[in-house]
C-alpha cells in the first residue's frame, strides 16, 4: 500500500436538480484532481438532493430514482471521472426492475462502476427499502468501505465493515442542525445563511454548537479510533430543502485526529494524505487483535427486532 490523497467535499445541492448537482460535482472534482487527489467523496444523495424526498409519493420517488449501473447519472459520473482523471463517490436514489427503491452510494472511475452500496437504515421516505449487505472494495491498493449516515450510528456496522478488511470508510451524510432529545440540538435559522457574508460569526456559532459540529465530535472520531480506520466524512452545507446544514466535511485518521476539515461557508473540499503506517500504529489495531469473540458472539448475535426512530421526523 502506498499513501493516497483523498478529498472530501461539501456543497449546497438543489432538490431534484441532477444537472446542477452534477455540474458542481464536476467542478469540485476537477479542482481536487488538479491538487493531486486520487479520489473525491460527496455527501449522501448529492446527485438528487435529499430532505425534499420526505414529501414524495412512490411514483414521484420512482421518477426521481435511477437504475444502477445503467442510469443516466451513473454514466455521467463515469464520464466526469474520465474527464477529470479522478475517482468519484456520490449518492442518489436507486430503483430496480421490481420498482423497489434504495438509497445508494457509488464509486466510479474512468473505467466504470467500482462499487455500489445501499443504505442499511434509510428513513427519509417510507418507500425506501433497506440494503442487506456491507460493501468493501479495493482501489489503488487500499480497501475501502461505505456506510451512509445513520448506518454509522449503529456501531456494529462500522466494526463489521472494518473486520471485512476496510482500511478507510466513506461516511456520506446529510446531518446535524435538526431537533433531538439531546441537550442543545435544534434547527438553525435559514436567515443566518442568507446573511452569512455580512455576519458569518453568528452563523458559525450555531454551526459549531451542539446543534452541529459539537455533536459530531462526540462520536465521529471514536468510529475511526476504535476501529483504526480512516473516516472520510462528507456532508452538505447550506439549504437542503427547508433545512440548513453545516458542512464540516472532514477526514479523520486512525488515531481519531482530524487531518483536514472544510471550514468555509460555501462549496468547498479538503484533501488529506492517507498513509498505511497509521493503520497498525493506532490503538484500535491492537484492540481489534485483543478481541475475545467467544465472550460475546452469542450476545451480539442474539435475535433482535430492529426499531428505528428518527426524532426530528
Amino acid at each position: 500500500m502506498q499513501p493516497i490523497k483523498i478529498a472530501s467535499a461539501q456543497f449546497e445541492n438543489r432538490s431534484g436538480d441532477k444537472a446542477y448537482n452534477l455540474s458542481v460535482i464536476d467542478r469540485l472534482s476537477q479542482q481536487a484532481a488538479s491538487q493531486g487527489a486520487h479520489m473525491i467523496a460527496f455527501h449522501e444523495c448529492s446527485i438528487t438532493g435529499y430532505t425534499f424526498a420526505r414529501h414524495l409519493n412512490k411514483q414521484q420517488m420512482l421518477d426521481l430514482a435511477e437504475y444502477i449501473p445503467d442510469g443516466e447519472s451513473t454514466n455521467k459520473l463515469i464520464a466526469l471521472a474520465r474527464k477529470n482523471n479522478i475517482a468519484i463517490l456520490a449518492g442518489l436514489f436507486e430503483k430496480d426492475s421490481n420498482d423497489k427503491l434504495y438509497k445508494a452510494y457509488i464509486c466510479v472511475t474512468k473505467d466504470g462502476l467500482v462499487a455500489k452500496y445501499r443504505k442499511l437504515h434509510p428513513f427519509i421516505n417510507p418507500h425506501l427499502v433497506p440494503g442487506d449487505q456491507y460493501c468493501v472494495f479495493e482501489l489503488y491498493g487500499w480497501k475501502f468501505g461505505i456506510l451512509i449516515c445513520y448506518d454509522n450510528n449503529v456501531i456494529e456496522n462500522v466494526r463489521a465493515t472494518t473486520l471485512l478488511g476496510a482500511n478507510a470508510i466513506f461516511m456520506p451524510h446529510v446531518t446535524m442542525c435538526t431537533p433531538s432529545t439531546r441537550p442543545g440540538a435544534g434547527f438553525v435559522d435559514p436567515a443566518l445563511w442568507k446573511n452569512r457574508e455580512a455576519d458569518p460569526t453568528s452563523l458559525r456559532l450555531e454551526f459549531d454548537s451542539m446543534k452541529g459540529r459539537g455533536w459530531l465530535m462526540k462520536w465521529l472520531p471514536a468510529r475511526a479510533y476504535d476501529n483504526a480506520i480512516y473516516a472520510i466524512f462528507s456532508n452538505p452545507i447550506g439549504m437542503d430543502d427547508d433545512q440548513l446544514k453545516n458542512g464540516c466535511s472532514m477526514i479523520i485518521d486512525p488515531f481519531g485526529d482530524i487531518l483536514a476539515e472544510c471550514r468555509t461557508l460555501g462549496d468547498d473540499f479538503v484533501i488529506a494524505t492517507l498513509t498505511p503506517e497509521k493503520l497498525t500504529q493506532a490503538g484500535g489495531y491492537r484492540y481489534i487483535k485483543a478481541r475475545r469473540p467467544e465472550l460475546y458472539k452469542d450476545i451480539l448475535g442474539k435475535e433482535h427486532e430492529a426499531e428505528q426512530k428518527v426524532v426530528w421526523m
